[in-house]
C-alpha cells in the first residue's frame, strides 16, 4: 500500500442533501457522443421517426408557396420569412473548448435538464440552454445532484462530459481564504476534510509537492487561495498539489514570469511583494501599497534608507497572527530574522503568506506615485492614507493614535 492509498482511509463527509441515490429528474439517454460533431457552433435537435422528414417537407412547401404566389405568412413576406426559418433551423449558440477559470456548480435534487441548462447559462458556463440540452440528450446523460467543478465558457459537450459522470461529484469543497500562511492553510484543510493535520504536514515536510523552481522547495506563498472541489479520491498530497497547480494557472493569467522580467525582478521577488501587498492593502489600495514597497526598496540613500518597516513581515518572523501595532520589544526580539523589515534592508527572502490574484496583479502593476509611507487610519474600514514625506506620515500616524485611543480592542 502506498502512502497516498493509506491517506484515503478516512471516510468523506458528503455535502449532498440526503446522500446519494438516483435523482428525481429527467433521465435522458440516447446516442453515442462519438456520433456528434466537435468544436464550433452546432445544433442537436433530438428527434425520431418521420418528424425530421415532415419538417423538411413543410419548410419546402412553405418556401414554394411563398416563392410562387408571393404570399405572406402572418403579414411577413418572403424576405421576412427566410430569416425566421434560418433562425429556427440554426445551431444553438455554443462555446468552443474546455473553458477557463473555476466555477463550483450545484445540481439540486429534482432539477430538470432545462433547469440545469438555465443555471449553467446564468453562471456563464455554457452559452445557451439549448446547446446544453441537445448535448445531454445526444449523450444520454444521467446527471446526479451534487457539486461539480466546471469552468467558465465551456462547450456544451465539455459541460456534459463532467456533469454526466457521477465520479465528478465533489464530496467536500473547501475554501482557503487569501492571506494565509502554510501553517494556517493546513489548519483549514484539516478542519474542512476528514484528514488529520499531521497528514498534510507530512506532505509539506517530505518535499512531495511539485513546486515551481522559484519556490526553492518552500510552498509558502504558492498554495493558492480559492475554493477547491476535492473529490472522493483526493488525498492530502493531491489536495495540496491542486493548490500549487492553481497557482500556476494564476501565474499564467497574470503574466507573472514576463511581468517580473519587465520589472527586473525574479518571480520569487514579485511573489514576496505580492504577499506583503496582500497583508497590508485592500482593494484599490493594493497597487499603491506595491508602489510604496518598490519606492522604499530603492530609497537606500533617502528618508527610509531602504527599510520597508512592514509589521506583517515581523509578525511572520514572530510566528504570530497579524498585530496592528508592534512594540519595540517585539521588533527587537527577532532583530536577526531576515523577515524583520525594521532591521534588514530590502525584501524578505520569500513570501510571508499566500497572495490572491489581485495582489499579484498589484505587485506586477504598481500605481504611479512618490509615496514612501502609508498608514491605515481606521482598522475597521481599512481606510489607508499615503504620504510622500515623514512629516506627512506623522500626521496620519497621529490619526491612528487617536483611533486606537477609542478603539483599543482593534489596536
Amino acid at each position: 500500500m502506498t502512502e497516498d492509498q493509506a491517506e484515503t482511509e478516512p471516510g468523506r463527509r458528503s455535502v449532498l442533501p440526503g446522500g446519494g441515490g438516483a435523482p428525481d429528474h429527467e433521465d435522458l439517454r440516447g446516442g453515442s457522443r462519438a456520433d456528434r460533431s466537435r468544436g464550433g457552433r452546432r445544433g442537436r435537435r433530438s428527434s425520431s421517426g418521420c418528424v425530421p422528414v415532415l419538417l423538411v417537407l413543410a419548410v419546402l412547401g412553405l418556401l414554394g408557396y411563398v416563392g410562387v404566389f408571393g404570399a405572406s405568412v402572418g403579414g411577413v413576406g418572403f424576405r421576412g420569412v427566410l430569416p425566421i426559418l434560418q433562425d429556427r433551423l440554426a445551431d444553438p449558440e455554443d462555446y468552443d473548448g474546455p473553458g477557463e477559470g473555476d466555477v463550483l456548480f450545484e445540481v439540486t435534487s429534482g432539477q430538470s435538464l432545462s433547469g440545469i441548462g438555465e443555471s449553467l447559462v446564468d453562471e456563464d458556463v455554457v452559452a445557451s440552454r439549448e446547446a446544453f440540452t441537445d448535448a445531454a440528450s445526444a449523450d444520454g446523460a444521467n446527471i446526479q445532484p451534487g457539486f461539480y467543478a466546471l469552468r467558465s465558457q465551456m462547450s456544451a459537450d465539455a459541460a456534459v462530459s463532467v456533469l454526466g459522470d457521477a465520479d465528478n461529484i465533489i464530496s467536500n469543497p473547501v475554501t482557503v481564504p487569501e492571506g494565509l500562511t502554510v501553517n494556517q492553510t493546513l489548519d483549514v484543510l484539516a478542519e474542512g476534510t476528514d484528514f488529520r493535520r499531521a497528514q498534510f504536514q507530512r506532505v509539506v515536510d517530505g518535499g512531495r509537492l511539485d513546486l515551481p523552481g522559484s519556490a526553492d522547495g518552500d510552498p509558502e506563498g504558492y498554495l493558492f487561495p480559492a475554493t477547491y472541489p476535492f473529490g472522493p479520491d483526493a488525498t492530502p498530497r493531491t489536495m495540496l498539489q491542486a493548490m500549487v497547480d492553481r497557482w500556476r494557472q494564476a501565474a499564467e493569467t497574470t503574466g507573472l514570469t514576463s511581468g517580473a522580467r519587465d520589472l527586473g525582478l525574479s518571480v520569487q521577488e514579485v511573489m514576496t511583494v505580492a504577499s506583503l501587498v496582500q497583508a497590508e492593502g485592500r482593494g484599490d489600495d493594493q497597487p499603491k501599497v506595491a508602489r510604496v514597497i518598490y519606492n522604499r526598496r530603492a530609497d537606500t540613500d533617502g528618508e527610509t534608507q531602504g527599510f520597508l518597516k512592514i509589521d506583517a513581515a515581523v509578525n511572520y518572523a514572530l510566528g504570530e497572527s497579524p498585530i496592528a501595532r508592534l512594540t519595540n520589544a517585539e521588533i527587537a526580539s527577532v532583530a536577526d530574522s531576515p523577515y524583520n523589515t525594521y532591521t534588514q534592508q530590502g525584501l524578505p527572502p520569500g513570501p510571508i503568506e499566500a497572495p490572491g490574484e489581485s495582489a499579484i496583479e498589484a505587485a506586477l502593476n504598481p500605481a504611479d506615485g512618490d509615496w514612501l509611507y502609508y498608514v491605515t487610519v481606521n482598522l475597521e474600514t481599512g481606510e489607508t492614507k499615503f504620504a510622500e514625506t515623514g512629516e506627512e506620515f506623522n500626521r496620519y500616524r497621529a490619526e491612528l493614535d487617536q483611533y486606537c485611543a477609542t478603539q483599543s480592542d482593534r489596536c
